[in-house]
């Protein structure tokens, strides 16, 4: 191992080891060696010059086509201009002043070389200038022939490379190390190589350097992955068996606690999912050792349904939100159950089900309903599930909502008039006019007067019509009222429009309930002209459609019954049950106390509210008028007053409070606990491994740990970034499609794109909505460097001569808040209210701009990504986000969410200046093209590569993966984990695999250790 130890000083000289440490980060020989081409080329094959990244260095093998001097300059300058070809493209060279004469020599028409440059633009044309050079085709007689003796092999490595050394110089630099590659130490186990037919690592890395064929090329690759997951899953492996040995109270479920009493106000019908999830959480508390857990997913804490939804109740109809404790409501069963808990939740995205005979019902996207569909029983599905899979291949309705049983109604009030004369009153009337209703008291009246409305009207007004009934032309209340009256007697009724407003009602009822009473043998029968016969009982409704209404404040409720239903917006069976919080509880029913943490006060406010509302007077322990099993739930935030952030603190250190939530504020010194049990991080990768390990540290024994996180982690990643924790999904974000449209605004390319983003802000404000301008830097920073010019609303911040576009978009330094609102309200946005929001404003200015905002007071809020979680403005439609290209997939995808959470749709514009075939466009065009959470997070995985594994990103060490990338290599990722666990488990030191013990110790460094211990 010494060998691969060695300065690359002593064997390449001090200039070039230097260029290669302080631009490759390559110091030694077994650093150099483990610098593996990224691609080979072939001799008889041409490097497709059609596809060359901009901005990036790279290495091409073409032939020289056409090379001319020409002069510039009034005659007194000239340049060499080369044109190079593989067939697929072109490429031109440019060479200047004295710089001209070697290469005129050289690239002469037909000969071939390997170049390496920057790929830049000048007059539209991709072209390198001034590339390094190395012919391919010389003779024998050819001075310095011996330089490419190199690439005599038909495979020819290329190398990652750097402008200040080229490809061909890596390769001997490599050839001058090579022979060092023997005293290599083979890490992987004898038994493991050759279970799976591994070459050994000496000879893994003489062919991925110098390789024969493409056969070793495979050979060595697929070795020397499995150097790379081994040996990282050995580590991982390794701290998950640490984490075994370490104490911890476990914490058990405690009868009859607060869990108990808490459940005891819900259903307890739990999705597979949910109960899954809740089953891997208690076992792991129940245990002696720290539970550490990723649970990603949306974890919402209700299935709701907005306020103004109605609930069936003996009265009639109430709106969702005036349902209270004890509020007597109607099954679907037709009996009566009371509302046992009643846990408001905020906004939230709601959806309309659209069924089959036009009536509609609102709901969130976590409500259930019982569903069949034909050839199979009954069964519970979220709306996101139904939104999922709403059709059958031939295109039609798959899923229907069985009737609820019609019951008597009596709202109390006096029926003067007999309802069947009052429905033949208003069906002589014609029912042409608005003003022609029901009342009411007929409305909300027993079976029997329901009825007689109905047939009323229909002698009246009604004609047979195929095993149905037609009621004529009458304006909207009215034909409203009578497909009311229908539906409460479980039949079926559709509105036609016919003319000037007026609807014919097409009317399908039970056996039992007949249309007609002056024609009593007319009757209609079930499974009419509306209806899907094939599903079964006649009067079951299909969901046709399911469409996104916007944000609205939603609520849920429970009901005491043995079927955890109740009967909605027009005589819909709906089905309600929520899940939450269960984790903290449990842990305070074991005499623990509960951390969650949260990365903004605006996060950490919102889930104060929701779990005080959903636990109720549980919330109120100690409190008066607080229930006996209860416990305190207090919020801790660094912009507390002094006395409230002193009882906060003494309830933590007393025990008094079981439950906390907080922000890096619930890390300082002075917060101490007196029984930290449980913490829960939520949007985990907003905090950094030295903060999450902060907070652990509090508890007198290591504390179980729940790390929750709302963006989709694709497998790989899970296995490989976070391996040492176990892992849970719950709800998987949907591929359903979302109210958002992105698009990206070349400014640089099409400034005219940019104008045109202002115009669409000013349409949308003109249509009475809000939105936002985000920038990636506040503005009132020290001046930016001499020679930097500020980008502008109209993207003419370039600097006037630098040598590629994108190096003007680089070099400037990132658009800010402040420069952009001025240049917005003196320009495309002036006569708009303005304003601007960033994290070093005082805490009530920030609060008055919001308030403002939120209150329809300004048109368009200039902003950092202060506002990237938490911020709920329904109205706020558009987003136009600049230097978008200065920010991550992840938190572009995040920002956006800001928009579209009203009614109407949203719009987000991802301006940049960065060239069209730019790396940062790419990426761009990536996110404008999908709002699938997973697809997005493996775009920011091949973005970013594995950097972030075991923390580098945080610690600032290089990957330590050059080979294995995660987002593709799940087989090997998957294999060595399991080969992994089956040896630590057998061997937990590594006593008999020194070689093992020598890898792990490179790999884990003193910072990655660091990293790993804190989890």
């Amino acid at each position: 191992m010494a060998a691969l130890d060695e300065p690359l000083k002593k064997i390449l000289g001090g200039t070039t080891a230097k260029v290669l440490a302080e631009h490759l980060d390559l110091h030694t020989v077994g650093d150099l060696l483990h610098h593996y081409p990224r691609r080979y080329a072939e001799r008889g094959e041409l490097t497709r010059l059609a596809d060359l990244p901009l901005d990036e260095h790279v290495t091409v093998v073409a032939q020289v086509a056409d090379a001319r001097v020409l002069k510039f300059n009034g005659g007194r300058g000239q340049r060499l201009e080369v044109t190079l070809t593989d067939g697929s493209g072109r490429l031109r060279l440019v060479f200047f002043g004295k710089g001209i004469h070697k290469p005129h020599k050289d690239l002469l028409p037909g000969r071939r070389a390997m170049f390496a440059g920057k790929v830049s633009v000048f007059n539209h044309k991709l072209q390198l200038a001034h590339p390094e050079y190395e012919l391919l085709d010389r003779t024998a007689d050819d001075e310095g022939a011996d330089a490419v003796s190199a690439f005599a092999n038909q495979l020819m490595p290329i190398y990652p490379a750097c402008q200040q050394m080229a490809s061909w110089k890596i390769a001997k630099a490599v050839d001058a190390v090579l022979p060092s590659a023997q005293d290599a130490v083979d890490p992987l186990p004898e038994a493991l190589r050759d279970g799976r037919a591994l070459v050994p690592l000496t000879e893994a890395l003489l062919k991925i350097h110098r390789p024969a064929t493409k056969a070793d090329i495979a050979d060595a690759r697929s070795r020397l992955k499995w150097d790379e997951a081994f040996v990282l899953q050995v580590a991982l492996a390794r701290r998950r068996r640490a984490e075994t040995q370490l104490p911890a109270v476990a914490r058990r479920l405690v009868k009859e606690g607060i869990l108990d009493a808490f459940d005891a106000k819900l259903p307890f019908t739990l999705t597979d999912g949910q109960r899954k999830v809740s089953r891997e959480i208690f076992d792991d508390l129940a245990t002696e050792h720290p539970m550490h857990r990723l649970l990603q997913g949306e974890v919402g804490s209700g299935k709701a349904q907005p306020l103004d939804a109605l609930v069936l109740t003996p009265r009639g109809f109430r709106p969702m939100g005036e349902m209270a404790v004890g509020t007597e409501v109607v099954v679907p069963s037709g009996d009566l159950a009371v509302v046992d808990g009643v846990f408001p939740q905020g906004e939230r995205e709601v959806w309309r089900l659209v069924l089959s005979d036009g009536s509609t019902v609102e709901c969130d996207d976590e409500h259930l309903w019982i569903v069949g569909t034909r050839g199979a029983g009954e069964r519970v599905l979220t709306t996101r599930e139904l939104r999922g899979d709403l059709l059958r291949a031939d295109g039609r309705p798959k899923w229907s909502i069985p009737p609820a049983t019609p019951v008597d109604l009596d709202g109390g009030e006096a029926r003067p008039r007999d309802p069947y004369e009052l429905g033949r009153a208003l069906g002589d009337g014609g029912g042409a006019r608005p003003a022609d209703r029901v009342p009411d008291a007929y409305r909300n009246a027993p079976l029997k007067d329901r009825l007689a409305v109905v047939q009323g009207l229909m002698d009246a007004g009604g004609r047979p019509a195929a095993g149905a009934a037609v009621y004529r032309a009458a304006a909207a209340p009215l034909a409203g009222d009578l497909a009311w009256l229908v539906r409460s007697l479980g039949g079926r009724a559709r509105l036609h429009p016919v003319r000037d407003g007026a609807y014919e009602v097409s009317v399908v009822l039970p056996g039992a309930y007949p249309p007609f009473r002056d024609r009593a043998p007319e009757r209609a029968v079930p499974g009419g002209s509306d209806g899907h016969p094939e599903d079964g009982a006649g009067f079951r409704r299909t969901i046709e459609a399911i469409e996104h209404v916007g944000r609205k404040p939603v609520q849920c409720i429970s009901v005491r019954h043995p079927g955890h239903a109740y009967v909605t917006d027009h005589f819909t069976v709906t089905h309600n049950t929520m899940v939450a919080l269960r984790a903290m509880l449990g842990v305070v029913d074991s005499g623990g106390q509960a951390a969650m943490l949260a990365p903004t006060e605006v996060l950490a406010q919102q889930h104060h509210r929701s779990i005080t509302e959903m636990m109720g007077e549980l919330a109120e322990g100690g409190m008066l008028g607080g229930a006996e099993r209860g416990t305190k739930v207090v919020l801790l935030t660094g912009s507390m007053g002094a006395a409230a952030r002193r009882q906060a603190l003494l309830d933590l250190v007393t025990g008094e409070a079981g439950i906390v939530v907080g922000t890096h504020a619930l890390i300082e010194d002075k917060v101490q606990f007196h029984d930290l049990g449980l913490v829960v991080v939520d949007e985990q990768h907003r905090f950094g491994v030295e903060q999450r390990d902060a907070l652990r540290n509090k508890g007198k024994q290591p504390p179980h740990l729940l790390v929750m996180t709302a963006t989709p982690i694709p497998r790989t990643v899970a296995m490989t970034v976070f391996g040492d924790l176990e892992t849970s999904v719950l709800d998987q974000l949907p591929a359903g499609r979302s109210p958002i449209a992105s698009h990206v605004v070349p400014a640089k390319d099409k400034p005219h794109f940019l104008a045109r983003a202002w115009e669409r802000v000013r349409e949308e404000v003109a249509a009475g909505h809000q939105g936002y301008v985000v920038c990636p830097r506040i503005g009132d920073e020290e001046d930016p460097p001499k020679g930097a010019k500020k980008g502008a609303a109209g993207a003419k911040g370039a600097a006037a001569k630098e040598s590629s576009p994108e190096d003007v978009a680089e070099k400037r330094p990132p658009l800010a808040v402040l420069d952009i609102a001025d240049q917005l309200t003196t320009g495309p946005l002036d006569g708009l209210r303005v304003a601007v929001l960033h994290g070093r404003m005082a805490p009530d200015d920030k609060d008055d701009v919001m308030r403002r905002f939120a209150a329809g007071e300004l048109d368009v809020l200039v902003a950092t990504t202060v506002i990237e979680v938490g911020v709920n403005v329904p109205n706020a439609t558009a987003m136009v986000i600049m230097d978008a290209d200065r920010f991550g997939v992840s938190q572009l995808h995040q920002l956006r969410g800001r928009v579209g959470r009203g009614a109407a749709p949203g719009l987000c514009l991802l301006v940049s200046e960065m060239p069209e075939a730019s790396p940062a466009r790419a990426r761009l065009a990536a996110v404008a093209g999908t709002l699938d959470g997973f697809e997005l997070s493996r775009i920011d995985l091949e973005q970013r590569r594995e950097g972030d594994v075991l923390g580098q990103a945080q610690s600032g060490v290089r990957s330590s993966l050059r080979m294995l990338a995660v987002i593709d290599d799940e087989e090997v990722i998957a294999a060595a984990r399991d080969e992994a666990t089956e040896l630590v488990a057998a061997d937990p030191e590594l006593a008999g695999y020194p070689e093992l013990r020598i890898a792990l110790s490179a790999l884990l460094d003193d910072e990655r250790e660091q990293y790993l211990d804190k989890g």
